[in-house]
């Protein structure tokens, strides 16, 4: 009994949520320890007034919802679209919104306490989030070809446009 290679397409990576979760717990533990319990690596936050480390948490919280929102938006507007490669709105602009907006929450919360561990901890589930991406536009290759392989060339993966 051989697997039908289409039920592969169009799925998210292996343990993706699992990863993303514990992305998530694995972070928050950590930032909150070293930010608010054992001050291990903050020492920049002596240098960074609070009132600026605050503007620039409300700055990227804000623009990570805005993200996640649109890319939300467009992916679940028309359902019935679901087999059609989305190219408009947000997407024309990054091709991985919702998780540039994960990453820019975590960003902001290195802002409010600028925890040096938990940047080392941000770049490696950067790292998590660049191979769920990556797996997931294979997926879009196979299933798109040739006008999937155009809107890489346009469309940055990581820093919109």
């Amino acid at each position: 009994m051989g697997h039908n290679h289409e039920h592969r397409l169009g799925i998210e990576a292996p343990h993706s949520h699992l990863k993303q979760g514990l992305s998530a717990i694995v972070f928050t533990i950590i930032w909150i320890l070293d930010s608010l319990i054992f001050s291990i690596s903050t020492i920049m936050n002596s240098f960074v007034p609070w009132i600026v480390r605050l503007i620039m948490f409300i700055i990227f919280i804000a623009v990570a919802f805005a993200f996640i929102r649109a890319s939300h938006t467009i992916l679940f507007r028309h359902p019935e679209n679901k087999d059609d490669l989305i190219t408009d709105g947000i997407l024309g602009h990054v091709r991985n919104p919702m998780y540039f907006g994960v990453l820019l929450i975590y960003l902001a919360c290195i802002f409010l306490s600028i925890s040096l561990i938990s940047i080392a901890i941000w770049i490696i589930i950067f790292v998590i989030y660049d191979k769920l991406a990556t797996f997931e536009e294979k997926q879009l290759e196979e299933l798109f070809g040739q006008k999937y392989l155009e809107y890489k060339e346009k469309v940055p993966k990581w820093i919109p446009r």
